[in-house]
């Protein structure tokens, strides 16, 4: 697994185009360097002008960017999407049943499969949410699950983001993007469409309405302007129909939740929540959140609002919880897991602790609880003095760290401004839970722009590319 051969999706090893590559290949062919940079420029241009944007968390500018784009799309071949789509959707089937469990009657701690004390010391546990029911069981109504290819049909899932993940908004406006430049491209060759996910989203999210709602009234709850995903959470409630709500829009009275309106007050059934748990409710959670609704809280456990994604969910997205997920499959599932988890030593273990002290300059290290590509250490790409620093911090808390190998991530062909190069990719589809578990054929592609980087995250310098999902064919 740690080896340096890098997985070319395009190309094979004697340099011939891959089969599901080849009608795009025979368009590039011709196409001059000037051309692909005017188009490039063109998208540059109209993700400004629309206003897709993120904030790079730590700068003191706290300027918000254009999200980097490259127009040279990921084609995958229909048998490799079904693989991801079958695994992604039977980890959020069995992480579902996992927070039930873990919620209620605590099986799989009583098995001896997952420590207790992984659970229940977890700060991301929630003990408020012991006992309670959640409407259809679904804890996790959006999941986005990282995954990795290394072969032509070896897959890995880097983690799994079940709290409020993000960058649904560019998978949809990349393709918008794609078929606005290439509309050619998209009569030549079977694309699966990608347009429906927020038609999905609103079916599920209505689906899981408090008993008696006949007429769901769905909300987007945002923390505000200066967030750095505002962009995707004013985008989808646009999308769906529904309102875009901050915290002060809401009230709660008699157990149910209001929202103002012109029209004076609208009950709330089901809100899609892009607030984290601490701030949702200052009566339940911290007091000094401004950002949240007083008394919510006290409404979902009365069953009067559906919370999408529940609270308490974090506890299953942990990186040392990632660890437990294969085992979790075959317990709530019966199944043998149809993605791999990457293997992963636990630092609060102590020969795992001394096997990767050791080893620093060759794996990659990861907070338990961190995100965007921070608060982590790329061996290969460290100098000694970042290994150094890092190993000092694993030392004084080795249980907030694990580590795994550094996996050969494919490559992808990607516009680098002079001609096409290959670079390191991920994709993140989007599993939707309600009724049913669904994936839109596609997901979120994040490309390493820089040479030789492991780091796909737009805050580290990363971007995003259209994901090509082929159809069968007959």
């Amino acid at each position: 697994m740690n080896k340096r051969a890098f997985y070319n999706e395009m190309y094979g090893p004697d340099g011939a185009v891959r089969p599901h590559y080849e009608p795009y290949a025979s368009w590039l062919d011709g196409k001059t360097v000037e051309y692909l940079l005017q188009k490039q420029r063109e998208a540059d241009t109209l993700y400004t002008r629309l206003g897709i944007t993120f904030a790079v968390y730590g700068e003191d500018s706290g300027v918000e960017r254009a999200i980097p784009f490259d127009i040279i799309p990921r084609v995958m071949q229909p048998g490799a999407w079904k693989k991801i789509n079958d695994g992604a959707c039977q980890r959020l089937r069995a992480l579902n049943a996992f927070l039930k469990d873990i919620y209620h009657g605590q099986d799989i701690i009583r098995a001896g499969i997952v420590p207790g004390a992984q659970v229940l010391g977890n700060k991301m546990y929630r003990t408020e949410m012991r006992g309670f029911a959640v409407p259809g069981d679904v804890y996790v109504h959006i999941a986005g699950v990282d995954v990795v290819q290394t072969e032509a049909q070896e897959f890995y899932v880097l983690e799994d983001n079940l709290r409020t993940p993000s960058g649904v908004s560019y998978m949809l406006e990349n393709r918008k993007m794609m078929m606005r430049l290439f509309p050619e491209l998209f009569s030549r060759m079977s694309v699966a469409p990608v347009d429906h996910y927020t038609d999905v989203l609103l079916e599920n999210l209505r689906s899981v309405a408090p008993a008696g709602a006949a007429s769901p009234t769905v909300v987007v709850l945002t923390p505000g302007a200066y967030n750095s995903a505002y962009f995707e959470h004013a985008f989808l409630a646009q999308q769906m129909g529904v309102e875009l709500v901050e915290g002060q829009d809401l009230f709660v009275a008699d157990s149910n939740v209001f929202m103002r309106t012109t029209r004076g007050p609208q009950r709330v059934d089901v809100i899609y929540r892009r607030v984290d748990d601490d701030f949702l409710d200052p009566l339940a959670f911290r007091p000094d959140s401004a950002l949240g609704v007083p008394g919510l809280f006290a409404a979902y456990r009365a069953g009067r609002v559906t919370l999408a994604n529940a609270i308490g969910t974090g506890v299953a997205d942990d990186k040392s919880t990632y660890v437990y997920v294969p085992e979790m499959i075959r317990f709530y599932l019966g199944e043998e897991p149809i993605l791999q988890n990457v293997p992963t030593w636990q630092l609060s273990k102590t020969d795992d602790c001394k096997h990767v002290l050791a080893r620093l300059s060759e794996v990659v290290v990861k907070e338990v609880q961190g995100s965007g590509g921070y608060g982590m250490l790329v061996g290969p790409a460290a100098t000694r003095d970042e290994i150094e620093a890092f190993r000092a911090r694993i030392r004084q808390n080795p249980d907030n760290y694990i580590a795994q190998p550094t996996l050969a991530l494919s490559t992808c062909p990607t516009f680098c401004g002079t001609g096409i190069l290959g670079r390191h990719v991920d994709l993140r589809p989007y599993v939707l839970s309600g009724k049913t578990v669904s994936v839109v054929p596609g997901g979120l592609t994040r490309v390493a722009l820089r040479e030789g980087s492991l780091i796909v995250n737009s805050s580290q310098g990363g971007g995003t590319k259209d994901t090509w999902v082929l159809e069968e064919q007959g």
